[in-house]
C-alpha cells in the first residue's frame, strides 16, 4: 500500500520548500501520497487555530508527518508548536545527524555526528512559574523512563549503524540529581554494550572539544534543552542548519522535519534552500523500508551540491529554490 504521509507546510519559508522536497519525492517515485495542511501563525490569523484539527486528525491516521518550519514568538505569545507536538504525540527521540559534505568548506571536512536528544521533558518543555514580579522559577525536569528510552536509543543506533562510541553530555558536577541521574543511567545501559566505547562529557567541555576536533565524537546522546544547542553547533561545523535533518520518533508516531527557522524575511523570494527538509525526508523514506529511494535522492543532492552552479545563495550560489530543485530532479537516476 502507499504510505499516506501527513504535511504541515509551516509559514515563512515552509510553503515554498515543502513544496520543493514534494515534487522532488514524486520524481524520484517515492511511494509516497500527501495530505498537507497550512500550520502556524499565518493559519492563526485566517481561522484562529494554529493546527487545524483536520491536521491532528490526519497524523493520528498516518502516524507519518513531514513538517516545515513554524514560526515561535520569542519571549511572548503562543507557545512552541514544535513542542506541542511532540509532547502530544510522545516523540521523546529527537535524531539530528551533521555529515560534512562538498558545497560548504569549513575547518573541518570529515564530520560525522549524530546527536539524540530527549524530546520530551528537561528545561525546554517550558515550565515557568512567575514567583513576584522580580523573580522566575523554571522547572527542570529528568525521568528515568525518559532518560532509559533515548540512551537505550542512542546505543541501539551505534550498533546497528556500526559506530564505535556514544558519548553521554551532561552537567553532573552542578546539576547532581537531574543530571546526575542521566549519567547514572547512561552508565548503567552502557554496561550491556560492551563493544561501544561509552564515555562523558560536561557540556561545556564537550562545546569546547567540539569546535577543536569533532572527529573525537560519534554518537551524542543527552537531555532536551543541550540537545538543542548542540546539535546547532554540529551544524555550524557542516555548514550551518539548511543542511541538518531531524527525526523525532515516538513509539506511535514519527515527525521528520527541518531544524531551521522559518525565516520570513526571505520569505516569497525563491531562495530558500530546501536541503535540510529534503534530508529529513530522506529519513522519513528510510524509516519506511524505501532505502534505495532515500539514497537515490541523496545521490543526487550530492552531486549538486558537489558541482555547486545550481546552488542557493546561502551556498554561496545563486540559483532560485526551483532552480536547485530541478537540477536535483535531473540527477536521479
Amino acid at each position: 500500500m502507499t504510505n499516506k504521509i501527513t504535511v504541515m507546510k509551516g509559514d515563512g519559508i515552509g510553503p515554498e520548500i515543502c513544496d520543493a522536497v514534494m515534487q522532488i519525492l514524486k520524481a524520484a517515485k517515492a511511494d509516497v501520497t500527501f495530505e498537507c495542511f497550512e500550520v502556524g501563525e499565518a493559519e492563526y490569523k485566517r481561522n484562529g487555530e494554529l493546527i487545524p484539527k483536520e491536521a491532528y486528525e490526519s497524523f493520528e491516521r498516518n502516524r507519518i508527518m513531514l513538517k516545515a518550519p513554524i514560526t515561535t514568538p520569542i519571549g511572548k505569545g503562543f507557545r512552541s508548536l514544535n513542542v506541542t507536538l511532540r509532547k502530544r504525540y510522545d516523540l521523546y527521540a529527537n535524531i539530528r545527524p551533521a555529515k560534512s559534505n562538498t558545497a560548504v568548506v569549513t575547518p573541518f571536512p570529515n564530520v560525522d555526528i549524530v546527536t539524540f536528544r530527549e524530546n520530551t521533558e528537561d528545561l525546554y518543555v517550558g515550565v515557568e512559574e512567575e514567583v513576584d514580579e522580580n523573580t522566575v522559577h523554571a522547572t527542570k525536569i529528568i525521568t528515568r523512563k525518559a532518560s532509559e528510552r533515548i540512551i537505550e536509543d542512542a546505543f541501539e543506533y551505534a550498533l546497528k549503524h556500526g559506530r564505535k562510541k556514544v558519548t553521554c553530555v551532561h552537567k553532573a558536577n552542578i546539576l547532581k540529581l537531574s543530571d546526575g541521574m542521566f549519567l547514572s543511567i547512561f552508565q548503567e545501559i552502557a554496561k550491556r554494550y560492551p563493544s561501544i566505547i561509552a564515555e562523558d562529557k560536561i557540556i561545556d567541555a564537550l562545546c569546547m572539544r567540539l569546535v577543536m576536533d569533532p572527529s573525537e565524537f560519534d554518537v551524542l546522546v543527552m537531555p532536551n534543552l543541550y540537545g538543542d544547542i548542540v546539535s546547532d553547533l554540529t551544524s555550524g561545523l557542516i555548514g550551518g542548519l539548511g543542511l541538518l535533518p531531524s527525526a523525532n520518533l515516538g513509539k506511535d508516531h514519527a515527525m521528520f522535519e527541518a531544524v531551521h527557522g522559518s525565516a520570513p524575511d526571505i520569505a516569497g523570494k525563491h531562495i530558500a534552500n530546501p536541503t535540510a527538509l529534503l534530508w529529513s525526508a530522506c529519513m522519513m523514506l528510510e524509516y519506511l523500508g524505501q532505502n534505495d529511494c532515500a539514497g537515490k535522492i541523496r545521490k543526487a543532492v550530492d552531486v549538486v551540491l558537489a558541482e555547486g552552479t545550481s546552488v542557493t545563495p546561502d551556498l554561496k550560489g545563486n540559483a532560485t529554490t526551483e532552480q536547485y530543485r530541478d537540477a536535483i530532479i535531473a540527477k536521479l537516476s
